[in-house]
């Protein structure tokens, strides 16, 4: 591909375990602080009580007919477009709308499902527009009254990467001018819960990634929505820049629905080590999938020591998983956020409760404190989503300037 505008970060938004902002989000990686804790779940039967969940959500400024046709996983969407288009002029014609979403809708379905099994009751009558899996994007388009590409993409945990990747590659090509990508998931309930937890993949402590002694995943919820645009349009109006993106890589395994494959994501990183024009040797930091389960860790390290060679033991590494939970189809628009400003900040955050790594993994994975990248030269990032499936998206990022 002939890449025709340089696409840059202008605009960041989220809601998070760890902050509610991208400031605090980022004074939490700084400072070490989780949003992983321990919670009545009201259901016995599950093996874990860890969860990953926001600390408030404030829907006072939704008006009754947002919050009458959305719920919680709509409401995330909204509420972080706000943040990441706040100050900034949009063109509504020529600005796109690409979320990520796996499991919008929920906290619509269940309620009104278990009404209809046990009471045979009707069910709410926007039962469907709530749990639509687009029903997020929609809102979103309707809330900032933009008019242009407005799509949702459901690729299990590569959702959010995918989202960001195809908005990339929108406004890199001249479709559009800027566009909104991210993701927003918000499935914490019960019986989400209970399905997760008869996969034995849930973590009973916490989340370690790479870790000697990992034992699963933490589930969470979030959202993270950035805005993109051409170099040259955020240079006009001096906009701030927090990173851009140069490479966009995608694959799959075509293997199995839930055991990964290493050749699948080593593909989908050579492919945005192409798409980029850099080399194994040009990469800065890698922000991992890294969801510390036995299968994911081991297959995404076999992963980068494919794709990246001899390199692959040297880069900086850490997984962000340990901060956040994994939110699905929201982590890997979270964890881009977060590389853009580890490449802002020239920080990368350490890979949080893993005291000893898995040395079979043979990765130079950062611990305990922040890591300082170098500041005399241009960074390039890496961050990885593997989702089931075998849906792999890898996203290469550049500092700025």
């Amino acid at each position: 591909m002939n890449p025709t505008h340089r696409v840059v970060i202008t605009g960041l938004g989220c809601l998070t375990p760890i902050g509610a902002t991208p400031e605090t989000l980022w004074q939490s990686l700084m400072s070490g602080t989780s949003g992983i804790a321990h919670t009545p779940l009201n259901d016995p039967t599950l093996k874990f009580t860890a969860t990953a969940q926001l600390s408030t959500l404030d829907t006072s400024t939704l008006t009754p007919a947002q919050l009458q046709t959305t719920e919680r996983c709509s409401q995330l969407a909204i509420l972080t477009a706000r943040q990441a288009v706040s100050g900034i002029p949009l063109t509504p014609a020529s600005t796109a709308i690409i979320l990520g979403c796996s499991t919008n809708g929920r906290q619509a379905e269940e309620p009104e499902t278990a009404k209809l099994y046990t009471r045979d009751a009707r069910v709410h009558p926007l039962t469907i527009a709530r749990s639509m899996a687009s029903n997020g994007t929609s809102q979103v388009a309707i809330d900032l009254g933009i008019t242009g590409p407005a799509l949702t993409i459901s690729t299990a945990c590569a959702s959010g990467a995918h989202a960001i990747g195809l908005a990339f590659q929108m406004v890199r090509s001249g479709l559009v001018t800027a566009a909104l990508a991210g993701a927003h998931e918000a499935p914490l309930t019960r019986g989400f819960l209970r399905a997760w937890d008869s996969m034995r993949v849930v973590s009973p402590t916490t989340c370690r990634p790479f870790a000697a002694n990992r034992d699963g995943m933490i589930l969470a919820e979030g959202a993270a929505i950035l805005h993109l645009e051409t170099l040259d349009s955020a240079i006009a109006r001096n906009a701030p820049i927090y990173a851009e993106i140069v490479g966009f890589g995608m694959s799959t395994d075509a293997h199995h629905i839930t055991q990964p494959k290493p050749e699948g994501p080593a593909q989908a990183i050579a492919a945005a080590l192409q798409d980029a024009n850099l080399t194994p040797a040009d990469i800065d930091y890698i922000n991992a999938h890294g969801t510390a389960t036995q299968a994911n860790d081991a297959t995404e390290t076999a992963a980068l020591h494919l794709a990246l060679g001899d390199r692959a033991a040297h880069i900086p590494l850490s997984s962000t998983k340990g901060y956040t939970g994994h939110s699905l189809g929201a982590s890997s628009a979270i964890e881009t956020l977060i590389t853009a400003l580890t490449l802002h900040h020239r920080l990368a955050p350490p890979t949080l409760n893993t005291l000893t790594p898995d040395p079979a993994l043979n990765l130079n994975l950062l611990l305990q404190t922040p890591h300082a990248l170098p500041s005399t030269k241009t960074l390039h990032a890496l961050t990885n989503s593997l989702a089931f499936g075998g849906l792999n998206a890898v996203l290469a990022l550049r500092s700025y300037p």
